[in-house]
């Protein structure tokens, strides 16, 4: 009978110890050994023993056979297609050779991978810079984009005033009766009368006026983005000041999202949609019921979740029509994305229109082994009338695999035995050779010539 391999499983104990919040000093404790000792199982520098894996089984609740699955063929999986890329073309790596790196050096595959991902998203965005130009540089919306990432899209200032503001609107009944009080009369009027504005203020005679085919949603929306140009105004220009944006397109840009992100704030205060959003698991549906929001600005609300001790799950959101134009994104999640090309087409954000209203949830993994998971479906907007047509669009949200586990949507999966749609940036910076979605060759890879064999997928490479 052969004599058993060691097991060694450092990376997996370590990042077990992470997810769980301890120490190794704790962990070591639970265990009955040494921190000293747990330092060496995670370097693997020792093989966890058949007693100590039934004490981490049973200590942390954790299914023995899942623990003590091999990472080799998944490293070797994903180091082989990293190995792909045409940068190592002129090296002789053995299949072999790959696949002892992968099982006896988890924490050198995984330093490799982490390093491709790095080099990839270096690639994009050179790549981008020689699709614009100088364009992304002197493009506005762009510009705003990062300033938000940057950010956290998270404004404390905002949000402070916003929760103070909420709290006397609901006081005084509400916020057409906060306005009346101080003096502004809102009134709903047809569009044809507002000459297609959907939202005009009338400064002489000191009017709202809102257009009366707009939904519920919609019209408690435009009362509080009023709300946040005028009484937020302090809080918005400060904010814009401090900024050094390119161009006036750039700041009135940056003022519009600003204002937005007041307006949401007011009618979903953080401190409240905090709570919700926890009780509701984040169930988009039902927290936009309860604080009588869209789907859109309820899932746009769950992104700004980043107050410094109260943060909630870091999400993704992006917003594209059927032309796979994107007019909004917004990343907390760390989701690496093209700002130029199209986007994957297996991302079912871009499928959902064949199923409106109906959300469609997704595993995703990148080339480089990352996961996400996401949540798609389309909204709309315009309507109300006969005469004006209806504009439908996709919004997705993403998390990393790892924080799936607190979503309604996700309830019950384990994050790493999931099924998982293998997804790429886009097309010219993705090197999976078996994908028949590719619509053209990745960068720096050779094409073969099909006048003898026309494989599957659209190209077929020629190896390194």
């Amino acid at each position: 009978m052969p004599e058993a391999r060691p097991l060694y499983l450092g990376p997996r104990l370590k990042r077990l110890r992470r997810e769980l919040g301890l120490t190794q000093q704790a962990m070591a404790e639970d265990l009955g050994i040494s921190p000293s000792y747990v330092a060496l199982l995670e370097r693997n520098q020792r093989p966890l023993t058949a007693d100590l894996l039934l004490r981490l089984a049973r200590g942390y609740k954790l299914d023995m056979a899942d623990l003590a699955a091999e990472d080799g063929e998944d490293y070797a999986r994903r180091i082989t297609d990293v190995l792909r890329d045409p940068i190592f073309a002129d090296i002789d790596l053995p299949a072999l050779e790959v696949a002892d790196l992968a099982t006896n050096f988890p924490g050198v595959s995984e330093a490799l991978l982490r390093l491709h991902g790095a080099y990839t998203r270096e690639q994009q965005a050179l790549a981008e810079q020689r699709v614009g130009g100088d364009g992304e540089s002197a493009d506005p919306v762009a510009e705003v984009r990062r300033f938000i990432a940057r950010e956290r899209n998270y404004f404390p200032t905002i949000d402070s005033r916003a929760e103070e503001l909420a709290g006397e609107i609901a006081e005084a009944g509400g916020a057409q009766e906060w306005l009346r009080k101080r003096g502004v009369r809102v009134r709903f009027l047809p569009s044809d009368v507002l000459v297609d504005s959907i939202r005009r203020y009338d400064r002489h005679n000191e009017q709202l006026l809102i257009d009366d085919t707009l939904d519920t949603a919609s019209r408690a929306y435009q009362l509080a983005i009023h709300i946040a140009y005028t009484t937020l105004r302090s809080q918005i220009g400060t904010i814009v000041r401090g900024e050094d944006f390119a161009s006036p397109t750039a700041a009135n840009l940056a003022r519009r999202a600003l204002a937005s992100y007041g307006g949401a704030a007011l009618l979903m205060p953080y401190d409240r949609f905090a709570r919700a959003v926890e009780s509701r698991r984040y169930d988009v549906e039902a927290l936009s019921r309860q604080f009588g929001t869209s789907f859109e600005q309820t899932a746009h609300r769950l992104t700004t979740l980043n107050k410094p001790g109260q943060e909630r799950v870091p999400f993704f959101f992006i917003r594209v029509d059927e032309a796979g134009n994107i007019s909004k994104r917004l990343d907390g999640a760390g989701f690496p994305f093209a700002a130029h090309g199209g986007g994957c087409p297996l991302w079912s954000v871009h499928s959902v229109f064949r199923t409106p209203g109906e959300i469609v949830t997704q595993w995703l993994e990148l080339p480089d082994g990352q996961r996400f998971f996401s949540i798609a479906r389309t909204v709309a907007s315009g309507g109300g009338s006969f005469a004006r047509p209806r504009i439908y669009r996709a919004i997705a949200l993403a998390c990393a695999a790892e924080h799936a586990g607190k979503l309604a949507y996700a309830e019950g999966s384990n994050p790493q035995a999931a099924a998982a749609t293998p997804i790429g940036v886009t097309c010219r910076l993705c090197h999976r050779v078996a994908c028949r979605a590719r619509a053209v060759p990745p960068i720096g890879r050779e094409i073969l010539p099909d006048d003898y064999r026309r494989p599957a997928e659209p190209f077929a490479f020629a190896e390194s």
